[in-house]
Order: structure tokens, then sequence, then C-alpha cells
């Protein structure tokens, strides 16, 4: 199994090359799209060279999904938690993005692993704007406790008008999945996939793993929940986290695999389907040599017939030869 990474490799290559290259002055402007629908513009002008522009447009929502101007709530603290005076919010954010992050490339340690580690933080962007409601809860089922004011059920955005649901409690706090996908042959597949996920936690050396289920029918706590955010085509997976799970930095790896759950399974189905598709390329390609070693060779034919010579008898000779 592969895990996906959490920071963007191509926003933490852009960020090292600028930094090697700051005095050159050369402006930047990039668009770009990953997994899940995140898009990403970088902008950087000849005027400032140490100004670093970054804006990120998050998921569509859902109707049961709720944004603070534009942001998943706690997403703001989050934040200047992780970047403090590197970076200012600009409001209100650049046209078609949520949010717009000025970013002092000044500001940045000479330290070499300081600064990998801060430019690895900065790419990592979207685990720490879409992972702060859920890193909020976890934070308070670490110390067993719930977050005030905090709904009974948390519907989190993962993928374009499509949520995830936190059932957060004291002592544990259950994650649920609705599955769905657009291709009949990914939702069979993903299926598959689903119940030996769910069959592999019951391996011995995964007894400290988080509690994994796999359904058809709907858990009864999203009973109360709309019929349209809940058209699973692939059945529905729930976690249970329990405290031990969310321990110091088991907190960070916990967020990052729960925000992007369903882009994991997605991407271990393309896998399967390629996969699939390359061993029957090769089938196919073994059965056409088979074809054609068995076809004859119309040279080698020809030069058999040709080599062949053949007496006339008489009448007397042929009657002799037969009775001999």
């Amino acid at each position: 199994m592969i895990l996906l990474q959490s920071h963007s490799r191509f926003l933490l290559q852009t960020l090292l090359n600028r930094l090697q290259n700051i005095e050159k002055g050369v402006e930047l402007d990039h668009h770009w799209v990953e997994f899940d629908d995140v898009r990403y513009h970088i902008q950087v002008s000849m005027k400032n060279p140490h100004i670093f522009l970054l804006s990120v447009s998050l998921p569509t929502p859902s109707s049961e999904t709720i944004f603070v101007s534009g942001l998943p709530f706690g997403a703001i603290e989050a934040i200047k938690a992780a970047y403090g005076s590197l970076v200012q919010i600009l409001d209100p954010p650049r046209d078609g993005f949520n949010l717009t992050l000025k970013i002092n490339l000044s500001k940045v340690p000479a330290n070499q692993e300081q600064k990998q580690a801060l430019l690895v933080k900065v790419a990592s962007i979207r685990e720490v704007v879409l992972g702060a409601p859920l890193r909020v809860i976890l934070k308070h089922l670490a110390s067993r406790t719930v977050a005030p004011d905090m709904d009974p059920l948390v519907a989190l955005v993962h993928r374009p008008k499509e949520s995830f649901f936190v059932f957060p409690q004291a002592d544990k706090v259950t994650v649920m999945y609705p599955m769905r996908f657009n291709d009949s042959i990914d939702t069979v597949l993903a299926t598959s996939f689903l119940q030996e996920f769910v069959e592999a936690r019951r391996t011995a050396g995964l007894n400290n793993t988080p509690p994994c289920s796999w359904s058809h029918t709907t858990p009864q706590e999203l009973k109360e929940v709309s019929p349209e955010a809940l058209s699973a085509n692939a059945g529905f997976v729930s976690f249970v986290i329990f405290p031990r799970h969310v321990e110091g930095q088991k907190l960070d790896r916990t967020v990052w695999s729960l925000s992007t759950f369903h882009a994991y399974v997605s991407y271990h189905v393309k896998c399967s389907e390629g996969f699939m598709h390359t061993r029957m390329r090769r089938r196919v390609e073994s059965l056409i040599q088979a074809l054609d070693r068995a076809k004859p060779d119309p040279e080698s034919s020809k030069k058999t017939s040709h080599n062949r010579s053949f007496q006339r008898l008489s009448l007397k000779e042929s009657r002799t030869r037969s009775f001999s």
C-alpha cells in the first residue's frame, strides 16, 4: 500500500528553486491542479522577488459542510500556528480562490534542516487548511473531551460536493465515509478493495490500528443526514479513533490519512485497474505469438514442393512394385 504525501511536490520544488535563484528576479505565474480538485496559483514579481503569493482553491463544499469566510472552521488559527510571521493572510483572497497567502522568503531560516522543514510545511498547506476541523476534534480527543459548541455530527469536505462525517465523543471519534465512484468498474474494484482492507485489520501485526468496518447499509449515526449526501455505490467505511491514535506526533499522520482516505482508495483502484490491463495486454500478445508460430510458412512450403521429384513408371513396373 502506498500512502499519499502530505506536501505538494511541485510547490516544494518551486519554493526551493526560488530560494536558490532569488537574486535573479525571475517572474513566476503558475497554475496547477492536484487530486480532489485542489487548485494552486503562485505568483512572484520582479519588483518584490522576496514576496511569494500562494493562492489555494478548495473543493466545492456540499450543503452539509460549514465554511467560515470561505474556509473550514479552525483554518485561520491553524495557519497562524503553523507559519507564524512567515506568512500573511490576504483578505479578500484572489478571485476564484478560498485563500491567498503572502509569504516573505527573507524570513526563511538559514539553517538547512530548519529551512527544509519550514518549506515542507508551506507545501503542506492543503493539510493545514482542510485538516483543521479534524485536528480540532482529535486534539480534544487526546485530552478525552469534546470541543465546546461542537455539533453532534460534523460534515467535512474532502472532494467536490462530497463530505465525510465525524461523530465526536469524549472517549472516541467515529469517522464515516460514503464511498462513491462515477465509473462502474471503479465501483466493483473499490468494493473488493475495501472488503480486503477491512479483513487486513484482523492480522496479528495490526492490532493497534484503528478498528475499521465496511457495510452496504448506512451507519446508524448517519440516519439523519440527507439521502443525497449518502448516495454511496461502494458502501460505507467507518474508523473508530481512540486517544492512543492521536498521541504526540501521531496526530499529524492521523489527520492526513483520514482527510485523504477516499483519494487513497481511488489511487489503489486505478493502480489495480492499470495492473489488470497490463496483464491482459501481455496475455493477448502471448496468444498472438502462439498463433503466429502455428501458421505454416508459405516460403518453406513452396521450397518443399519444388524439391519433390516424380518418376513415371510403366504399367508392368507398377504392378511389379505393388506385388513386391
